[in-house]
């Protein structure tokens, strides 16, 4: 934030606020110090938000404030890991397939709770859902 302030970054400025305002939001809200995972799917929460609201304003013409929410989800994105090429998102399936001896669509609970874990905030839940629906059959 300091470096922000001195760059005269306000879109950074006002993002970082927005991120740390959050993440003290959630942990009054469970009382408690967030983990590093919890934190990941908090600012993963805020992209997604960002990126469904370029939909809308894009939908309804409204330039400016498409760039505001780009520019400010380019910011969140720099606190997230380097996103999941879908390569390395179906192995990760194909490997929580065989752990936990899916069969087919009725499995897909299981599969879900084994993989996403390990890729909130790399890859979208929902792409994660359709491969593992490919994968079982679905």
């Amino acid at each position: 934030m300091k470096e922000a302030m001195r760059r005269g970054d306000r879109v950074t400025l006002s993002t970082l606020r927005l991120l740390l305002s959050a993440l003290h939001n959630e942990e009054i809200k469970d009382r408690r110090e967030l983990t590093q995972e919890e934190t990941l799917k908090t600012i993963a929460t805020l992209c997604k938000q960002r990126q469904e609201s370029i939909e809308y304003f894009r939908k309804g013409g409204r330039a400016d404030l498409v760039a505001q929410e780009e520019a400010e989800l380019e910011v969140l994105r720099r606190f997230l890991p380097q996103a999941l090429s879908e390569e390395e998102a179906r192995a990760m399936i194909r490997n929580a397939v065989e752990e936990v001896g899916a069969q087919g669509l009725k499995d897909l609970g299981k599969v879900m709770r084994q993989v996403m874990p390990k890729v909130t905030g790399r890859i979208d839940g929902r792409r994660v859902n359709e491969l593992a629906k490919e994968m079982l059959g679905g």
